[in-house]
């Protein structure tokens, strides 16, 4: 009874979690649409992703000294209608007036993730209820993905997509008339963040998530050059981007249900095994065509979005103030300004094997260190079964 009565809730804040989600999830097209419409290289597309998430960046700054005070239906409904004028003006500038939009559309996107983060993050099944929102955010994108390349990016290119995904943005705020207006205990401690001796174990995994997303991220920017390698015709691309989030949905999911099980340790090395057959199928591509490139994505999807879920959790599980979870946008803000500008450049100058290597030294760093700097403290607190 008490999982039915939370699930308005849940459902709710997943969906305006959902309008922060779209700039990431759906990154490879945004990015690829836009070269091909401006045609821009690789190093200039990555650049652009930069600054996206730089403006991604500043709103979890932004969310964490604010989130708490502030009305979340009214930061809901403002978020969504800033995301939909974002994404119209970016559809239409050029230059520095476009960098701008992103930027902008960022700084509204991150408000949206951390928002969900916060409400989320004061239930009890700390994987049930990331696990949900994960699951609601990538479902929901994979529609679009399926929808969109055919009826709009195809006839009207990226003005039309930057308007879909406005649409789509004011649609999803309509989630704020079902959300609290603020956290069930309210804030009181001074300080923004918990310190080291209070949540070293929440403070030591968001350090290594970072390194995970980083390797990740830089990946997922350019994984439409993949397609590309494989030479997939427009619908083939479209069906494998759409079934690649729905399997990133059934990942959460599967963490959902068995996550508080799997534990942290054998989760992260059950990710990395999976990251890296994802990664070889990648490297196959040129020579498997679409089914090399849509087995790999798909299976590097899903063990990625496994890795995520399991590490915020524990995140917000091992930080009792319960604030340290907004810095998980935090963490996938500054790992998206870094990675895809420079994994423009080494796809650039070093070639598409070149990134899959960065992508599997990073990805593994979790996996071995876990074990090494977290395994008795979890084991005592019974995150692993």
């Amino acid at each position: 009874m008490a999982g039915m009565q939370r699930f308005p809730l849940v459902l709710s804040a997943s969906l305006a979690s959902t309008i922060g989600g779209v700039p990431f999830n759906t990154l490879p097209v945004v990015l690829g649409t836009l070269g091909g419409t401006l045609g821009l290289s690789a190093t200039a597309l990555g650049d652009l992703a930069g600054t996206l998430f730089a403006g991604y960046f500043v709103g979890t700054l932004l969310a964490l000294v604010f989130i708490d005070r502030l009305d979340w239906r009214w930061v809901t409904g403002a978020a969504a209608v800033g995301t939909a004028v974002a994404y119209a003006f970016s559809g239409v500038a050029q230059g520095v007036a476009l960098s701008g939009a992103l930027a902008l559309l960022g700084l509204f996107a991150a408000l949206m993730t951390a928002l969900g983060l916060r409400v989320l993050a004061q239930l009890p099944n700390k994987e049930q209820a990331f696990g949900f929102r994960q699951s609601t955010e990538l479902w929901l994108t994979a529609a679009v993905l399926f929808a969109l390349p055919p009826l709009v990016i195809a006839p009207f290119g990226y003005p039309g997509l930057a308007l879909a995904l406005g649409g789509m943005a004011l649609l999803l705020g309509l989630s704020a008339f079902a959300l609290p207006r603020g956290p069930d205990i309210p804030t009181t401690h001074r300080r923004l963040l918990p310190g080291w001796q209070e949540s070293r174990l929440a403070w030591v995994v968001l350090l290594f998530f970072f390194i995970y997303l980083a390797g990740n991220i830089g990946l997922w920017a350019f994984l439409g050059t993949y397609a590309e390698h494989a030479a997939m015709s427009p619908a083939q691309s479209g069906l494998a981007f759409a079934v690649l989030k729905v399997l990133g949905g059934v990942a959460a999911a599967t963490v959902a249900i068995v996550g508080s099980r799997l534990g942290l340790l054998r989760g992260q090395w059950t990710a990395l095994v999976g990251v890296s057959v994802g990664l070889l199928l990648l490297h196959s591509a040129a020579t498997t065509g679409f089914l090399g490139f849509a087995s790999g994505a798909w299976i590097w999807e899903f063990f990625f979005t496994v890795g995520c879920i399991l590490q915020t959790a524990t995140i917000a599980r091992f930080d009792g103030s319960q604030r340290l979870v907004v810095l998980v946008p935090a963490a996938f803000a500054a790992s998206s300004m870094i990675a895809p500008p420079i994994a423009g450049r080494l796809l650039q100058h070093a070639g598409p094997d070149a990134l899959l290597w960065v992508t599997f030294v990073l990805a593994a760093m979790p996996a071995v260190a876990y074990p090494l700097l977290l395994g008795p403290a979890l084991k005592e607190r019974q995150s692993i079964a």
